[in-house]
């Protein structure tokens, strides 16, 4: 694909277990944990479509700029790998994150005792795909499997929800995949049809 035309698209987990969680070390840092992802895990978007995550789609991306946000809000930064406050890592899970929270932003802060409390404990990532395979089921509902991403960046998020845009997006390169194999298989008939 060309990255130029590509939009980005926001992929929600819903944490299975316990979620993101907080954790104070012994020099008196704080912390964000989580999976922001987990591998071989059905993601619903629409009925009839559903994607999953494969181990290894994130590996090659994890040295990129990435920030981590809160409500994929580009103003509420609450690390960056770049600068030493979000480590990010791939494990036989998923896509593990850990944000150093700072003491001084009081957004942070807010979200630190959210997480802590229980309130808010999901997440999102927004990145552009870049390999995937299509899986059609024998009842015709359609499974994406992402191979690799350029991850932009990971969110804890009060409502994880695909954005409209995505769905639209997904939905419509499904539209075009099924006329596509509809002309092919017209085509395929009139020339069986014309014997050649």
């Amino acid at each position: 694909r060309d990255e130029q035309k590509m939009i980005p698209e926001r992929r929600t987990m819903i944490p299975i277990q316990s979620g993101f969680q907080t954790r104070e070390a012994e020099d008196g840092e704080l912390y964000i944990q989580g999976y922001f992802s987990v591998f071989n895990s059905a993601y619903h978007i629409c009925d009839g479509l559903s994607e999953k995550i494969a181990p290894g789609a994130f590996s090659g991306t994890l040295g990129e700029d990435i920030r981590a946000l809160t409500n994929h809000d580009a103003t509420l930064v609450l690390g960056r790998n770049k600068a030493g406050t979000l480590e990010l890592r791939e494990d036989a899970h998923g896509l593990w994150g850990s944000v150093r929270i700072n003491r001084d932003d009081q957004d942070a802060m807010n979200l630190y005792r959210r997480v802590q409390r229980g309130d808010v404990d999901q997440c999102s990532f927004c990145s552009f795909i870049l390999d995937e395979d299509r899986i059609v089921r024998e009842d015709g509902s359609v499974e994406y499997i992402i191979k690799k991403v350029r991850l932009l960046e990971v969110s804890v998020v009060t409502f994880p929800a695909y954005e409209e845009t995505s769905v639209s997006a997904r939905t419509r390169q499904e539209e075009d995949i099924r006329r596509r194999m509809l002309e092919e298989q017209r085509t395929a008939l009139r020339k069986k049809l014309k014997g050649e």
